[in-house]
């Protein structure tokens, strides 16, 4: 036996124990003829005295150990004299009475402390070392107990969890495929999926009636905080409900690992407002609701003052920072030049001051007199005190600029805090966004998504205007997860295919098989998807998927530790007839 114990574990109750603990060195202290080491595993931290004057040879050995170090040693648990607080076992040492070196380690390329001195892609090149540090440990933590609770609840709820294959055909369903060439059938390819979409729907037809997966979700495309190449999804499906079926069901599993893991208990259902309230008062189709700062359409009081900037503009947007007018120039310039980078994309920003005095400073106090500044306060409830910041220019853009910018000043002004949750459910979706430079439709969520019934009849006269019978949970500004309920109709499925710009023969061709399966008795079905990642990160107020996925990539979809992708040999790619033709 390596250990009795963990090093998380021994408490004063353990005084006189004599015990066996194995770790990593996390550091070690000489002092005089006294030397300490912190021995480490993921459960914690042990303090092991050495004494020059109880064993000379031992505490000579203690003394050429170094950081990372992997050790077993046996002792008895001995009191302190100088406790520490700050970890579980601060009241204890162990007076180490045997000492084995199982593994000696080089010095790492950076600290493996809580703040670690390592950059960024330094610690992701040695990841194995990373994911030594305690607030990884913690996530990772974090993460196996969600996906235990997780499980419990589904369980309760009769859902089945089922596996459904990572190799699959490729359909169109929004982002582009990672695609895998098969040696058995040659120039022909695999993809991985996106979702596992298709085949829940299929399970609903085949009977399973309630089925959900934690399962890998490939999407190539650009990476940000949280999005990464491969993530994880909680995957669930329902047969036999309708859209407040699955709002129920699904909002009980949030509320139910937010008691489970925060301690925090939601009593109210959680609120709900349509994607186009969502849109209007905040820019968002995930709207932070921890605070107010809402729009207000101003375009009507701006006319007739040869402003061109508004005069030419298809929209001009105000939001009231309440206590703001306190800003700096500094601060005003600050975020003027914040909302022009092209992350943005604003032109400009205007500000108007509500001074204590009841008067007005605003940066275009050349074109608007005090009384037209008076009636853009009044429309936006703005009192003494207050600060308007004003955006112009198309409608959608200058929306979602100004989503940007509230959600900024929200932070900079310390409009919420950390530890407060505000869900909302946004429903009422569009079925379909058209792109401006080709003209066509594509799905808002997929193209499997049910539109209204009320609206069913305005998919061949007015497809922009017909609404999807799909949900999305947004918490804290993160769109969480989305859902919707699907086609179960072959004819209103082709119907829907046709709006997307499908022929016959590309639909059969794409989605045959689900067609075909619409065929046999379809039950009406409808599910939900979580982001995982997103969810962990979530619950530790943390932006960052890639600190709670074991493995990440980098911003270029790379993996520095083990160099992937990488380049395939020639006998490879003969086997699998793939002829790299150069670099794109």
């Amino acid at each position: 036996m390596y250990r009795t114990h963990n090093n998380g574990e021994l408490r004063i109750s353990d005084i006189d124990k004599h015990v066996k603990l194995c770790g990593w060195v996390q550091k070690s202290r000489h002092l005089g003829g006294m030397t300490f080491i912190d021995l480490r595993d993921r459960f914690g931290i042990t303090q092991l005295a050495f004494n020059e004057n109880i064993n000379s040879q031992l505490w000579e050995e203690a003394r050429k150990i170094n950081r990372e170090w992997v050790i077993e040693i046996e002792g008895t648990v001995k009191e302190r004299s100088s406790k520490n607080s700050k970890i579980n076992t601060g009241d204890i040492e162990i007076e180490v009475n045997k000492l084995n070196v199982l593994n000696k380690s080089k010095t790492p390329p950076f600290t493996i402390e809580d703040e670690s001195d390592g950059g960024e892609e330094l610690r992701m090149k040695y990841r194995f070392l990373d994911l030594r540090r305690d607030p990884l440990q913690k996530n990772l933590v974090l993460r196996s107990r969600l996906g235990m609770e997780i499980r419990n609840y589904l369980q309760k709820n009769k859902f089945l969890e089922i596996e459904t294959p990572y190799l699959i055909k490729s359909t169109p369903e929004g982002a582009r495929d990672f695609v895998v060439p098969s040696r058995m059938n040659p120039s022909e390819f695999y993809a991985l999926p996106q979702s596992p979409q298709t085949f829940k729907q299929l399970l609903m037809v085949s009977g399973y009636d309630r089925y959900f997966q934690i399962v890998k979700c490939f999407r190539d495309e650009d990476l940000r905080s949280d999005r990464q190449p491969e993530f994880t999804q909680i995957d669930c499906e329902m047969a036999f409900v309708n859209q407040q079926d699955v709002i129920n069901t699904f909002e009980g599993l949030i509320k139910y690992l937010f008691e489970k893991e925060k301690n925090i208990y939601f009593k109210e259902d959680f609120p709900k407002i349509t994607y186009e309230e969502a849109i209007k008062r905040f820019g968002s189709d995930k709207p932070d609701m921890r605070f107010g700062m809402e729009f207000h359409y101003i375009k009507d009081l701006t006319l007739g003052y040869d402003f061109k900037v508004f005069d030419e503009a298809k929209t001009v947007i105000a939001i009231c920072a309440k206590g703001a007018s306190t800003f700096s120039r500094k601060k005003i310039d600050e975020l003027t030049n914040w909302v022009k980078i092209p992350q943005i994309g604003a032109k400009g920003l205007i500000y108007v001051k509500c001074n204590e005095d009841g008067t007005f400073k605003s940066s275009v106090d050349k074109f608007f007199d005090q009384k037209c500044l008076s009636k853009w306060a009044n429309n936006c409830q703005a009192e003494k005190g207050d600060l308007l910041l004003v955006l112009s220019g198309n409608k959608s853009s200058t929306q979602k600029q100004m989503n940007e910018l509230r959600l900024r000043l929200g932070k900079d002004l310390g409009l919420y805090k950390e530890g407060d949750y505000q869900p909302v459910w946004v429903i009422d979706f569009p079925l379909f966004e058209k792109d401006e430079e080709s003209g066509k439709f594509h799905a808002m969520h997929h193209p499997f998504t049910s539109p209204k019934k009320e609206d069913v009849t305005l998919l061949s006269s007015a497809p922009e205007k017909v609404r999807a019978n799909a949900y999305d949970l947004a918490i804290n500004g993160v769109e969480l997860g989305g859902g919707s309920i699907r086609i179960h109709d072959r004819n209103l499925q082709e119907k829907v295919f046709t709006c997307l710009g499908f022929s016959e023969n590309e639909a059969s061709s794409q989605f045959g098989f689900l067609l075909n399966a619409f065929d046999y008795g379809a039950p009406p079905h409808g599910g939900i998807a979580f982001g995982f990642d997103r969810l962990c990160a979530l619950m530790s107020n943390q932006d960052n998927i890639r600190d709670f996925i074991a493995f990440p990539k980098n911003n270029a979809g790379r993996d520095t530790m083990i160099d992937a992708p990488s380049e395939l040999d020639e006998e490879q790619k003969k086997e699998l007839g793939i002829n790299v033709v150069g670099k794109i």
